[in-house]
């Protein structure tokens, strides 16, 4: 079947390695029309995203998550230059109303949306659910810091550039499906 979208959700694949270009505005406007185009449980759009391109604020969120993973995995921990974003220049975290039963699912196709859009404009993406770990431990200072409305909290981040290289598809496991009928 020669069908665009299917071919996008074939070809994306989860980049680990980035340019240093950056994210310009028209890429990112059509990023955010992606997020908030998102479906959700009975429209309730349960979730905030807050796009971060200062290099500086995610420095500071990977100095403060390896901080935090060492004290937590004292017996692995990360590298000095490890990069939870992976060097992404874009970084999409998004937070969801705790209290919505759905807003995690609602979020999940947010992010999805964010890794589609990123892969047919020709960047690429990584979706992240690493950060959760410094959210839990820094209790509300990150949260103020990236503009998470009251009361919401981090489900996943998602982090977006120029891809640095490609990588294979990973083969698929077997036992996946089950069709009746």
């Amino acid at each position: 079947m020669n069908n665009e979208v299917l071919k996008a959700i074939a070809d994306r694949r989860s980049i680990r390695a980035y340019t240093g270009r950056p994210v310009n505005d028209e890429e990112l406007g059509a990023l955010i029309s992606a997020a908030t185009q998102a479906p959700s449980a009975v429209n309730r759009q349960p979730y905030h995203f807050t796009f971060v391109r200062d290099k500086a604020v995610l420095d500071e969120f990977c100095q403060a998550w390896r901080n935090v993973s060492r004290q937590l995995n004292p017996d692995n921990p990360p590298s000095e230059d490890f990069n939870v974003f992976r060097g992404a220049p874009c970084v999409c975290f998004i937070f969801c109303d705790p209290l919505n039963s759905w807003s995690l699912v609602d979020s999940g196709i947010a992010v999805e949306n964010l890794a589609l859009a990123a892969h047919s404009m020709g960047l690429g993406s990584v979706i992240l659910g690493m950060p959760k770990m410094l959210f839990e431990a820094a209790g509300e200072a990150w949260l103020q810091k990236l503009d998470c409305p009251a009361g919401m909290r981090f489900s996943v981040a998602i982090g977006i550039g120029t891809p640095a290289a490609g990588k294979d598809a990973h083969p698929v496991r077997e036992g996946l499906v089950t069709v009746k009928g």
